[in-house]
């Protein structure tokens, strides 16, 4: 507990790991009890005790005491913040791997894992072993995984970190979603380039406020219980850019952007499975090849290229792994089998109407010349912000050629409630080309109709769940994976 903050502690013993889910408690393990968002870990003390724990960390005043009473015997100790000391706690017992790596930290809404992915594959390409914490899979080295979560606790974190270090990893480059922030999951991470994508309208179940959103963002470039970042690399172009900035005063501070930024993108050349740019930076220019697509993807180079130059990289070593960089799963992820139809199948995780709208217009850029229809399947995942829903509506109606409304993950809620909430705003779109749409719940045949109705020239989008191979209803949870539906629905046509 050496640099822990305590309240009162009592007795004394070795402990050989750190464990906050009673669950995966073994003998010697010291178990940290601390108040979460959905459950309280003070709940299931006994049960950690019974699976061995030496040690019990708890921020209840109320368990303290009972223990200090019952098992007189048992090294404990009372906290006031049970996050960070199970932050604190895990650093001590896994050896503080999180000083031996330099971390880069991504925040945004939308495009941090993209962006997470190709910064780690630059400074790959130059020689760096790296860990990679993100939404899709964790990286330790060459080894791959898949993520269970976007950010995970700090004990976890510092685990991954470990195994890195064991490995020989020098740089560590990971995703810092706004829960995350906020609830202090990375407490004590001290990050030495940190990026801001964008910020738009996602997670207000949580947060409530855009205004709260925002501060829960920014708190990446003051720092989360260490000191804030060395560098700061901030998208220009965002309406939330001078907020960002202004937490990031104490930082060198590195703007990109289109339309803004010192690092910024001229002569955009965009083709489907091609981006080409001109880097203009404020120590030289570079042109940027990349077998991305889109406009936003021009975004994610240019922050994996403003932070790789911050970690150390030249221009040319930038240019060279752009060069390099693979699809990133679920993002704008063409269906192998589509283009030999005559029409192009893109499943994308765009979940919000900012990224929806984005996806549709990339899609729409791309089918200008062909004459082309953009049709877009999607839905809206239950237990989530609800006013995302009716906006996600008029912009699938009123940018698409057709629309298929269907599920996404209702969870708890009933599909056809949510697919009502959505089609509200869908009625509500009075532009005078507005799209015809029909809704079917059941995904897997949502699919196949849009796939159905394509025609050569025409890209058809499902939207929402992009890399996620499950589908969560209130009743189970089953595999389900649009690539794969997709492709046997293509294997079909084509048959």
């Amino acid at each position: 507990m050496a640099g822990v903050a305590v309240v009162a502690t009592a007795g004394d013993v070795e402990v050989r790991g750190v464990q906050y889910d009673s669950r995966r408690v073994g003998a010697g393990d010291v178990f940290v009890a601390i108040r979460g968002g959905t459950t309280d870990g003070n709940k299931f003390v006994d049960a950690a005790l019974n699976n061995g724990a030496a040690a019990v960390v708890t921020d209840s005043a109320e368990v303290f005491g009972r223990l200090r009473s019952e098992r007189p015997e048992l090294a404990i100790a009372l906290v006031e913040h049970g996050r960070r000391a199970l932050a604190e706690v895990s650093a001590a017992v896994f050896g503080h791997p999180e000083k031996k790596l330099k971390l880069s930290a991504v925040t945004g809404t939308n495009g941090k894992t993209t962006t997470a992915l190709l910064l780690e594959q630059m400074l790959k390409s130059v020689g760096r072993k790296c860990v990679l914490l993100g939404t899709i899979e964790t990286h330790v080295g060459d080894q791959v995984r898949v993520s269970e979560h976007t950010t995970p606790e700090s004990r976890d974190v510092l685990a991954v970190f470990a195994e890195g270090v064991h490995v020989g990893c020098t740089e560590a480059v990971m995703e810092m979603s706004s829960h995350a922030l906020e609830q202090e999951r990375v407490w004590g991470l001290a990050v030495d380039v940190a990026i801001f994508t964008n910020l738009t309208q996602d997670h207000l179940d949580f947060h409530g406020t855009m205004e709260r959103y925002a501060a829960a963002k920014a708190r990446l470039f003051e720092g989360v219980g260490a000191k804030g970042p060395r560098v700061a690399v901030i998208n220009a172009d965002d309406p939330t850019a001078e907020q960002m900035m202004a937490a990031a005063q104490a930082c060198e501070a590195r703007r990109y952007g289109i339309e803004g930024g010192e690092w910024r993108a001229e002569d955009l050349q965009l083709e489907a499975g091609r981006t080409r740019f001109v880097m203009k930076t404020p120590v030289g220019v570079v042109e940027i090849g990349s077998p991305l697509t889109g406009r936003v993807n021009v975004y994610n180079l240019l922050a994996a290229s403003c932070a790789a130059h911050a970690r150390g990289l030249s221009l040319e070593q930038i240019a060279a792994g752009a060069k390099m960089l693979r699809q990133v799963p679920g993002r704008f992820e063409v269906v192998e089998g589509s283009r030999e139809a005559g029409f192009a199948v893109v499943v994308d995780y765009a979940h919000t109407d900012d990224a929806l709208k984005n996806l549709i217009a990339l899609a729409r850029d791309l089918v200008s010349e062909s004459g082309g229809r953009v049709i877009t399947m999607f839905g809206c995942g239950g237990d989530r912000d609800k006013t995302k829903r009716p906006k996600m509506g008029r912009v699938a109606v009123g940018m698409s050629d057709f629309v298929v409304v269907t599920s996404d993950n209702p969870r708890s809620e009933e599909p056809m409630q949510i697919i009502d909430e959505i089609v509200v705003g869908m009625r509500a779109e009075k532009s005078e080309d507005v799209a015809e749409f029909v809704v079917e719940v059941d995904r897997r045949k949502a699919i196949e109709l849009a796939i159905r109705m394509a025609r050569p020239g025409d890209i058809v989008l499902l939207a929402g769940k992009g890399h996620e191979k499950v589908q969560i209803s209130a009743h189970e949870t089953v595999a389900f994976d649009d690539v794969a539906e997709a492709a046997k629905v293509l294997r079909e046509v084509k048959a």
